[in-house]
């Protein structure tokens, strides 16, 4: 199932064991190599530490109460986190991040993008266009493919224009397909 990236931010996080709101997401930490949530920053009255995230691994089930997990102790800290480190350290955020295509024209700015829940991957981003381009539509749809790269300004992503290489022309001597260079044998009629 597809959600809006913005939808999954104030979620509540329940409490399996308990029953109760534990904390509310507030923001998605996203690894920009393969566009993937793996973790969400938390905030809320009964967390230990702040910062303090949720992997998305411990989420047993997003439902509509929100995202549930076991209890408080899959909540994490700066300090616990060894693996992903550099990923968090990156504090990367794809909202209102420059969209260009790959001939250098701008396209506009990411408003907000779509996860698949089940696996936590950006599918899509939604892209707001300039007010100068945005006469006939305001806002353009970037499937994950036709991302080419993601760097610290921007987004590049595949122009739809084709690329058409021009012909070399070697010499100046023309052939003419339609006249022979040798006499071709009659056909045969047949009765």
């Amino acid at each position: 199932m597809l959600l809006p990236g913005s939808q999954l931010l104030q979620t509540s996080v329940m409490s399996l064991q308990t029953g109760k709101e534990l904390a509310q997401t507030k923001k998605a930490v996203i690894n920009p190599h393969n566009l993937s949530i793996i973790a969400y920053l938390i905030e809320g009255p009964h967390l230990d530490f702040t910062p303090s995230y949720l992997r998305v691994a411990d989420v047993r089930e997003l439902g509509n109460l929100g995202m549930i997990v076991d209890s408080s102790d899959e909540f994490i800290t700066p300090d616990d986190i060894i693996t992903d480190k550099p990923i968090y350290d990156i504090d990367f955020t794809i909202e209102n991040k420059h969209v260009v295509d790959d001939q250098g024209k701008k396209v506009g700015k990411v408003a907000d993008y779509t996860v698949d829940i089940e696996s936590f991957v950006i599918q899509q981003l939604t892209v707001k266009k300039p007010l100068l381009k945005s006469f006939n539509d305001d806002e353009v749809l970037v499937h994950r493919g036709q991302i080419v790269e993601v760097n610290d300004s921007s987004i590049v992503i595949k122009s739809g224009k084709i690329k058409v290489k021009p012909i070399k022309i070697g010499s100046r001597h023309y052939v003419n397909p339609f006249r022979q260079a040798s006499p071709q044998p009659e056909t045969a009629k047949t009765k």
